[in-house]
C-alpha cells in the first residue's frame, strides 16, 4: 500500500525501506526510555530516598549535558563524515554505543542513580549522534523528487514501531507475572533490554543494504577530521551567501522549539490540570499511532502540492491546539489534544527534514544536518523558559501554554519568506 502511494522505483525500494526501518529501530529508545520509563523509574527507583527537587535537578542536568555535548560536536562529526565517506560507519558506531548503554540499565540496582544517569546520558548522546548521519543519508537513498515522501515514511515507521514496543512494555509493567517476572520493577528492567534488542535488530537492514555513495571521498579518520574542520570553517563563511538556508534554520529553531516543548511538557501540563497518569499514557500512545498514517499522508501531500505550504498549515494547527488546550476542562479534551498533535507532528518533522535536504549541497549533507540537529538540541530552551516565566507571573498553567503560540507564530512568519530552492548539487 505504501509503495503504491509513494511510487518508489524497484531499484531503490530495498534501500529506502532499509533506511526507513532505522527510524522504527531507534524510536524505541525515544518512546520507552526517554519519554516513558526512565524519568519515572529514575525518581521512584534509582533515586529513591532523594528529595524530589534534587532528583529533578540531576535528571535535568543529565539531559542538558548530553544534549549540549552532541549539539556542539554534531557539525564537526558531520563534516568529518562528509570528508571521509564515514556516514554509515559513524552511525553504526553510535548505535553500538546506544545499544550497550541501554542494555546496561538492566544491571543498575535500586539507589544506583549515578550509574543509571551515566548510562542514560551516553545512550542519549548515541541516539542523537546516530541521527545526524541517519538524516544525512536521506539525500543518498532517495531520488530528489521523492525526498518528502521518503522522509515521511521514516518518521511514520518510527511512530508505529516506537508505539508498538512502548505499548508492549506498558503491558509488561501492568501484568509482570504473565511473563514470569516478579513485579513491575523487574518488568521495567526487562523493558530496557527489549529496547536494546529492538534497536540492534532493526538496524541490521540499514547495515546490510544502505551504503555511502561511491563518489564521496574516502580518507582515514584522522585525515577526515582535519579536512572536516577545514570544511566547517569554509561553510561558516558560505552561510552568509546561503540566505534561504539561514532563514530556514532560524524558522526551524523557533517552531521546532514549540513542537519539542509540547512533547516534553504535555504530561506535566496534564498533571497540573489534575488528569490521571493513565489518561496521559493512553494519550501518548494515541499520538504515536495517529502520527503514523498522518505522516505518510502529509509527505504525499507535500510532494504533490507544496511542502512549505503544508508545513505552514501544520504549524498553524499547532498554534490553534495550544490556544484550545488552554481551555481544556476534562480528560476527553486531553484525548482530542493528543489526536490533534498526532495529525501534524509527523508532518512538521518529516517535511522539515526533507525540505532542508532539498536546499543543502548534497556532498556536505552530513555537515549541514549537523547544524540541523544542533538546532534541534538547542530548541528546548525558549519554550520551557517562556512557560516557566508566564506561569510564575500569572500563577496559571493555562496561561503558560499560550506562550508557545509566540514561537509558532514567529517561526511560521520566517518560514513564509524562505524559498524552497532545489538542491543544485544533488
Amino acid at each position: 500500500m505504501i509503495t503504491r502511494i509513494m511510487k518508489i522505483t524497484m531499484k531503490n525500494k530495498r534501500t529506502i525501506y532499509a533506511w526507513s526501518f532505522y527510524d522504527w529501530a531507534n524510536s524505541a529508545f525515544a518512546t520507552t526510555v526517554m519519554a516513558g520509563f526512565f524519568p519515572l523509574f529514575f525518581k521512584q527507583y534509582w533515586a529513591n530516598g532523594m528529595l524530589p527537587s534534587e532528583s529533578t535537578f540531576w535528571l535535568g542536568m543529565g539531559n542538558a549535558s548530553a544534549g549540549l555535548l552532541i549539539a556542539l560536536v554534531a557539525p564537526i562529526l558531520g563534516a568529518m563524515a562528509d570528508q571521509g565517506g564515514l556516514k554509515k560507519r559513524m552511525l553504526l558506531s553510535f548505535v553500538i554505543l546506544g545499544v550497550l548503554m541501554t542494555a546496561g540499565l538492566f544491571f543498575a540496582s535500586e539507589g544506583q542513580w549515578v550509574i543509571a544517569l551515566l548510562l542514560y546520558g551516553f545512550g542519549a548522546i548515541a541516539f542523537s549522534g546516530a541521527n545526524v548521519f541517519y538524516d544525512a543519508m536521506l539525500v543518498d537513498v532517495s531520488e530528489h523528487e521523492h525526498l518528502h515522501q521518503v522522509s515521511a515514511l521514516g518518521f511514520g515507521l518510527g511512530y508505529i514501531g516506537g508505539g508498538l514496543l512502548f505499548a508492549f512494555n506498558v503491558w509488561m509493567t501492568l501484568h509482570p507475572t504473565a511473563l514470569g517476572m516478579a513485579d513491575a520493577s523487574a518488568a521495567v528492567h526487562w523493558s530496557f533490554v527489549s529496547v536494546a534488542v529492538w534497536w540492534a535488530v532493526f538496524t541490521i537492514p540499514l547495515a546490510l543494504w544502505v551504503h555511502d555513495p561511491k563518489d564521496e571521498p574516502r580518507q582515514p579518520l584522522w585525515q577526515a577530521a582535519r579536512a572536516g574542520i577545514k570544511q566547517l570553517q569554509g561553510t561558516f563563511k558560505d552561510l552568509r551567501n546561503l540566505r534561504h538556508i539561514g532563514l530556514f534554520l532560524l524558522a526551524y529553531f523557533l517552531y521546532i522549539d514549540g513542537v519539542n516543548t509540547i512533547a516534553r511538557m504535555a504530561i506535566d501540563y496534564g498533571l497540573a490540570l489534575g488528569f490521571k497518569s493513565s489518561v496521559l499514557i493512553t494519550a501518548l500512545l494515541m499520538t504515536q499511532f495517529i502520527a503514523f498514517p498522518a505522516a505518510i499522508a502529509l509527505g504525499w501531500l507535500g510532494e504533490h502540492w507544496n511542502a512549505k505550504r503544508v508545513l505552514l498549515i501544520c504549524i498553524a494547527v499547532y498554534a490553534v491546539v495550544c490556544i484550545w488546550s488552554s481551555t481544556m476542562q476534562d480528560e476527553m479534551d486531553f484525548y482530542w489534544l493528543a489526536a490533534g498533535i498526532g495529525l501534524v507532528m509527523g508532518g512538521v518533522q518529516s517535511l522539515s527534514r526533507s525540505m532542508y535536504a532539498r536546499m543543502i549541497p548534497r556532498h556536505q549533507s552530513a555537515e549541514f544536518f549537523g547544524f540541523f540537529n544542533m538546532l534541534g538540541k538547542f530548541s528546548t530552551v525558549l519554550g520551557p523558559a517562556l512557560m516557566g516565566v508566564v506561569s510564575v507571573l500569572t500563577g496559571s498553567p493555562r496561561a503558560s501554554i499560550l506562550a508557545i503560540v509566540v514561537l509558532f507564530s514567529i517561526g511560521g512568519i520566517v518560514l513564509y519568506f524562505v524559498e524552497e530552492e532545489p538542491n543544485k548539487s544533488a
